[in-house]
Protein backbone atom coordinates (compact mmCIF):
# COMPACT_ATOMS: atom_id res chain seq x y z
CA UNK A 1 0.00 0.00 0.00
CA UNK A 2 1.34 2.94 -1.07
CA UNK A 3 2.52 5.23 2.01
CA UNK A 4 -0.67 7.85 1.40
CA UNK A 5 -2.72 5.00 2.27
CA UNK A 6 -1.69 4.32 5.60
CA UNK A 7 -2.57 8.12 6.51
CA UNK A 8 -5.90 7.74 4.91
CA UNK A 9 -6.45 4.70 7.36
CA UNK A 10 -4.71 6.94 10.47
CA UNK A 11 -6.79 10.06 9.63
CA UNK A 12 -10.15 8.53 8.85
CA UNK A 13 -10.62 7.08 12.45
CA UNK A 14 -8.78 10.21 13.66
CA UNK A 15 -10.72 13.17 12.30
CA UNK A 16 -14.49 13.74 10.61
CA UNK A 17 -15.91 16.56 8.35
CA UNK A 18 -17.63 18.89 10.54
CA UNK A 19 -20.98 20.44 8.56
CA UNK A 20 -20.00 24.01 8.25
CA UNK A 21 -16.91 26.23 8.50
CA UNK A 22 -13.85 24.35 8.99
CA UNK A 23 -11.64 20.99 9.01
CA UNK A 24 -9.63 20.54 12.46
CA UNK A 25 -9.89 21.68 15.65
CA UNK A 26 -6.95 21.10 18.48
CA UNK A 27 -6.62 22.38 21.92
CA UNK A 28 -8.13 25.66 22.90
CA UNK A 29 -6.66 28.44 24.92
CA UNK A 30 -9.02 30.65 25.91
CA UNK A 31 -8.31 30.03 29.72
CA UNK A 32 -4.73 31.53 29.18
CA UNK A 33 -4.27 34.67 30.84
CA UNK A 34 -6.11 38.00 29.35
CA UNK A 35 -2.78 39.66 30.17
CA UNK A 36 -0.85 37.30 27.96
CA UNK A 37 -0.28 38.11 23.87
CA UNK A 38 -2.78 36.74 21.42
CA UNK A 39 -1.21 35.66 17.61
CA UNK A 40 -3.33 34.50 14.86
CA UNK A 41 -1.17 33.05 12.47
CA UNK A 42 -3.64 32.56 8.93
CA UNK A 43 -1.96 30.86 5.54
CA UNK A 44 -3.29 29.38 2.84
CA UNK A 45 -2.71 25.69 3.21
CA UNK A 46 -2.02 23.34 5.94
CA UNK A 47 1.38 23.64 6.63
CA UNK A 48 1.99 27.42 5.81
CA UNK A 49 1.20 28.59 8.83
CA UNK A 50 4.26 26.24 10.10
CA UNK A 51 6.54 29.13 8.42
CA UNK A 52 6.42 31.10 11.82
CA UNK A 53 6.18 27.89 13.91
CA UNK A 54 9.32 28.61 15.59
CA UNK A 55 8.48 31.95 16.84
CA UNK A 56 5.07 30.53 17.80
CA UNK A 57 6.71 27.77 20.04
CA UNK A 58 8.79 30.24 21.77
CA UNK A 59 5.13 32.07 21.75
CA UNK A 60 3.63 29.84 23.93
CA UNK A 61 7.15 28.47 26.08
CA UNK A 62 6.15 31.96 27.25
CA UNK A 63 2.33 31.15 28.42
CA UNK A 64 1.28 33.28 25.66
CA UNK A 65 -1.71 32.01 23.20
CA UNK A 66 -1.51 30.83 19.49
CA UNK A 67 -4.18 29.82 16.91
CA UNK A 68 -2.60 28.52 13.81
CA UNK A 69 -5.19 28.40 10.18
CA UNK A 70 -5.12 27.23 6.72
CA UNK A 71 -7.40 28.96 4.59
CA UNK A 72 -7.49 26.23 2.72
CA UNK A 73 -8.82 22.36 3.04
CA UNK A 74 -5.37 21.43 0.92
CA UNK A 75 -7.34 19.22 -0.70
CA UNK A 76 -5.79 19.33 -4.37
CA UNK A 77 -1.99 18.80 -3.55
CA UNK A 78 -1.89 15.34 -4.20
CA UNK A 79 -1.07 12.51 -6.51
CA UNK A 80 -2.74 9.34 -5.91
CA UNK A 81 -4.84 11.16 -3.20
CA UNK A 82 -8.73 12.31 -4.66
CA UNK A 83 -10.27 15.75 -2.74
CA UNK A 84 -12.17 14.62 0.16
CA UNK A 85 -9.59 11.93 2.13
CA UNK A 86 -7.03 14.30 0.92
CA UNK A 87 -8.42 17.35 2.93
CA UNK A 88 -9.05 14.59 5.74
CA UNK A 89 -5.54 13.66 6.05
CA UNK A 90 -4.53 17.49 6.28
CA UNK A 91 -6.91 18.07 8.57
CA UNK A 92 -5.64 15.58 10.42
CA UNK A 93 -1.79 16.64 9.74
CA UNK A 94 -2.37 19.79 10.86
CA UNK A 95 -3.71 19.35 14.17
CA UNK A 96 -0.69 17.01 14.83
CA UNK A 97 1.65 20.67 14.02
CA UNK A 98 -1.10 22.21 16.53
CA UNK A 99 -0.13 20.09 19.12
CA UNK A 100 3.20 19.77 18.96
CA UNK A 101 3.21 23.62 20.02
CA UNK A 102 0.05 22.84 22.12
CA UNK A 103 -1.88 25.02 20.00
CA UNK A 104 -5.12 24.98 18.28
CA UNK A 105 -4.58 24.47 14.32
CA UNK A 106 -8.04 24.81 11.96
CA UNK A 107 -7.97 23.87 8.36
CA UNK A 108 -11.24 26.06 6.80
CA UNK A 109 -13.17 24.14 4.11
CA UNK A 110 -12.26 26.57 0.59
CA UNK A 111 -10.91 24.64 -1.80
CA UNK A 112 -7.53 24.24 -2.35
CA UNK A 113 -5.37 25.93 -5.49
CA UNK A 114 -9.31 27.82 -6.08
CA UNK A 115 -9.21 30.01 -3.28
CA UNK A 116 -10.15 34.07 -4.29
CA UNK A 117 -10.16 37.50 -2.35
CA UNK A 118 -13.56 37.20 -2.39
CA UNK A 119 -16.40 39.76 -0.36
CA UNK A 120 -17.54 35.82 0.82
CA UNK A 121 -13.80 34.59 2.05
CA UNK A 122 -13.04 38.04 3.20
CA UNK A 123 -16.04 37.74 5.69
CA UNK A 124 -14.76 34.29 7.15
CA UNK A 125 -11.29 36.25 7.59
CA UNK A 126 -12.93 39.00 9.48
CA UNK A 127 -14.74 36.90 11.88
CA UNK A 128 -11.80 34.82 12.64
CA UNK A 129 -10.25 37.59 13.36
CA UNK A 130 -12.55 39.62 15.39
CA UNK A 131 -13.22 35.92 17.52
CA UNK A 132 -9.85 35.37 18.39
CA UNK A 133 -9.38 38.77 19.39
CA UNK A 134 -5.12 39.02 18.27
CA UNK A 135 -2.70 41.28 19.39
CA UNK A 136 -1.16 40.12 16.03
CA UNK A 137 -2.15 38.52 12.71
CA UNK A 138 1.08 37.10 10.57
CA UNK A 139 0.51 36.28 7.02
CA UNK A 140 2.19 35.85 3.69
CA UNK A 141 2.87 39.12 1.46
CA UNK A 142 0.29 39.43 -1.30
CA UNK A 143 3.16 38.35 -3.91
CA UNK A 144 4.21 34.82 -4.11
CA UNK A 145 4.24 32.25 -6.71
CA UNK A 146 1.33 30.26 -5.39
CA UNK A 147 -2.04 31.96 -6.20
CA UNK A 148 -3.74 30.88 -2.78
CA UNK A 149 -0.73 32.63 -0.95
CA UNK A 150 -1.40 36.09 -2.85
CA UNK A 151 -4.85 35.53 -2.57
CA UNK A 152 -4.47 34.93 1.82
CA UNK A 153 -2.42 37.88 1.91
CA UNK A 154 -4.93 40.08 -0.11
CA UNK A 155 -7.91 38.81 2.48
CA UNK A 156 -5.91 39.46 5.04
CA UNK A 157 -4.76 42.80 4.14
CA UNK A 158 -8.90 43.90 3.16
CA UNK A 159 -9.47 42.33 6.24
CA UNK A 160 -7.57 44.81 8.29
CA UNK A 161 -9.20 47.94 9.61
CA UNK A 162 -12.36 46.40 8.64
CA UNK A 163 -12.59 44.24 11.85
CA UNK A 164 -13.16 47.46 13.64
CA UNK A 165 -16.05 48.63 11.36
CA UNK A 166 -18.97 47.75 13.22
CA UNK A 167 -21.63 47.30 10.47
CA UNK A 168 -19.17 44.91 8.19
CA UNK A 169 -20.01 41.33 8.78
CA UNK A 170 -22.21 43.13 11.85
CA UNK A 171 -23.43 39.57 13.55
CA UNK A 172 -19.59 39.07 14.91
CA UNK A 173 -18.93 41.89 17.76
CA UNK A 174 -16.23 44.63 16.06
CA UNK A 175 -12.56 44.68 17.47
CA UNK A 176 -12.24 48.46 19.51
CA UNK A 177 -8.68 48.60 17.75
CA UNK A 178 -6.99 47.05 14.44
CA UNK A 179 -4.45 44.79 15.49
CA UNK A 180 -0.63 44.66 14.35
CA UNK A 181 -0.45 42.74 10.88
CA UNK A 182 2.93 41.08 10.18
CA UNK A 183 3.89 39.54 7.47
CA UNK A 184 6.02 36.44 7.18
CA UNK A 185 9.82 36.18 5.39
CA UNK A 186 9.68 35.63 1.54
CA UNK A 187 12.56 36.14 -1.41
CA UNK A 188 10.33 37.66 -3.91
CA UNK A 189 11.92 41.28 -5.02
CA UNK A 190 9.18 42.52 -6.90
CA UNK A 191 7.36 44.71 -6.93
CA UNK A 192 9.41 45.31 -3.84
CA UNK A 193 12.03 42.80 -1.77
CA UNK A 194 11.04 42.23 2.08
CA UNK A 195 12.36 43.60 4.29
CA UNK A 196 12.75 42.56 8.21
CA UNK A 197 11.65 44.64 11.06
CA UNK A 198 12.11 41.97 13.24
CA UNK A 199 14.57 38.38 13.23
CA UNK A 200 13.92 36.37 15.77
CA UNK A 201 16.39 33.37 17.00
CA UNK A 202 14.79 30.11 16.68
CA UNK A 203 17.26 27.94 17.16
CA UNK A 204 16.21 26.86 21.37
CA UNK A 205 12.78 25.61 19.77
CA UNK A 206 14.48 24.43 16.25
CA UNK A 207 13.21 20.39 16.63
CA UNK A 208 10.13 21.61 17.14
CA UNK A 209 9.81 23.38 14.17
CA UNK A 210 11.10 20.65 12.73
CA UNK A 211 8.28 17.65 14.06
CA UNK A 212 5.95 20.77 12.81
CA UNK A 213 6.93 19.56 9.70
CA UNK A 214 7.45 16.13 10.07
CA UNK A 215 3.46 15.74 10.87
CA UNK A 216 2.78 16.97 7.51
CA UNK A 217 3.56 13.79 5.72
CA UNK A 218 1.18 14.11 2.78
CA UNK A 219 3.22 17.14 1.84
CA UNK A 220 6.64 16.52 3.04
CA UNK A 221 6.82 13.12 1.71
CA UNK A 222 4.90 12.37 -0.47
CA UNK A 223 3.41 15.62 -2.32
CA UNK A 224 6.52 18.20 -2.77
CA UNK A 225 9.04 15.42 -3.11
CA UNK A 226 6.65 14.02 -5.96
CA UNK A 227 6.13 17.64 -7.58
CA UNK A 228 9.83 18.34 -7.18
CA UNK A 229 10.80 15.40 -9.37
CA UNK A 230 12.73 13.44 -6.25
CA UNK A 231 9.99 11.54 -4.76
CA UNK A 232 12.79 8.77 -4.81
CA UNK A 233 14.83 10.73 -2.57
CA UNK A 234 12.83 10.39 0.62
CA UNK A 235 13.76 7.45 2.55
CA UNK A 236 11.90 4.78 4.24
CA UNK A 237 11.25 4.98 7.76
CA UNK A 238 9.57 7.60 10.03
CA UNK A 239 13.24 8.25 11.58
CA UNK A 240 14.89 8.38 9.01
CA UNK A 241 12.44 10.51 6.46
CA UNK A 242 12.61 12.92 9.57
CA UNK A 243 16.34 13.31 9.23
CA UNK A 244 16.38 13.74 5.97
CA UNK A 245 13.56 16.32 6.14
CA UNK A 246 15.33 18.17 9.08
CA UNK A 247 18.35 19.03 6.95
CA UNK A 248 16.94 20.59 4.19
CA UNK A 249 14.44 22.86 6.51
CA UNK A 250 17.54 23.41 8.39
CA UNK A 251 19.18 24.60 5.99
CA UNK A 252 16.39 27.37 5.04
CA UNK A 253 16.24 28.68 8.17
CA UNK A 254 20.13 28.58 8.89
CA UNK A 255 20.59 30.59 5.40
CA UNK A 256 17.56 33.14 6.83
CA UNK A 257 19.42 34.25 9.94
CA UNK A 258 22.72 34.65 7.42
CA UNK A 259 20.36 36.81 5.45
CA UNK A 260 19.35 38.73 8.08
CA UNK A 261 22.76 38.84 10.24
CA UNK A 262 22.86 42.76 10.75
CA UNK A 263 18.99 42.96 12.38
CA UNK A 264 19.71 39.77 14.61
CA UNK A 265 22.97 41.65 16.08
CA UNK A 266 20.85 44.90 16.26
CA UNK A 267 18.24 43.24 18.24
CA UNK A 268 20.03 40.62 20.18
CA UNK A 269 23.95 42.37 20.49
CA UNK A 270 26.95 41.46 18.98
CA UNK A 271 27.66 38.32 21.26
CA UNK A 272 24.28 36.73 20.87
CA UNK A 273 23.52 38.16 17.23
CA UNK A 274 26.78 37.07 15.64
CA UNK A 275 26.06 33.46 16.54
CA UNK A 276 22.33 32.96 16.09
CA UNK A 277 22.21 29.55 14.22
CA UNK A 278 18.11 29.69 12.85
CA UNK A 279 15.85 32.35 12.44
CA UNK A 280 12.46 33.43 11.36
CA UNK A 281 11.93 36.99 10.20
CA UNK A 282 8.94 39.21 9.95
CA UNK A 283 8.34 43.04 8.13
CA UNK A 284 5.29 45.08 10.03
CA UNK A 285 2.50 45.38 7.85
CA UNK A 286 1.37 48.78 7.51
CA UNK A 287 -2.54 48.16 6.77
CA UNK A 288 -2.31 47.61 10.58
CA UNK A 289 -1.49 49.44 13.88
CA UNK A 290 1.92 49.97 13.56
CA UNK A 291 3.37 49.69 17.23
CA UNK A 292 6.38 52.31 18.80
CA UNK A 293 9.52 50.51 19.58
CA UNK A 294 8.61 50.56 22.79
CA UNK A 295 5.13 48.06 22.26
CA UNK A 296 7.29 46.04 19.22
CA UNK A 297 9.63 44.94 22.80
CA UNK A 298 6.31 43.92 24.07
CA UNK A 299 4.87 41.93 21.47
CA UNK A 300 8.10 40.33 20.64
CA UNK A 301 9.28 39.79 24.33
CA UNK A 302 12.95 37.57 23.41
CA UNK A 303 15.39 40.33 22.95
Amino acid sequence: MPRAGKWLRFCVGAATLPALLFLGGGPSHAEDAETGLRLLVIGAHPDDADDSGGTMARYRELGHTVKLVSLTNGDAGHFELGAGPLAVIRAAEARCAGEVIDSEYITLDNHDGELMPTLEVRRQVIRLIREFRPDMVFTPRVDDYHPDHRATGELVRDAAYMVTVPNIVPLTPHLAKNPVFVNVEDRFTRPVPFQPDVVVDIGAVVEKKVDMYHCHASQMYEWLPYNRGELDEVPEGDAARRAWLARRLKAQWRSTADRFRGKLIELYGEERGSKVEFAEAFEISEYGSMPTSEELKRLFPFF
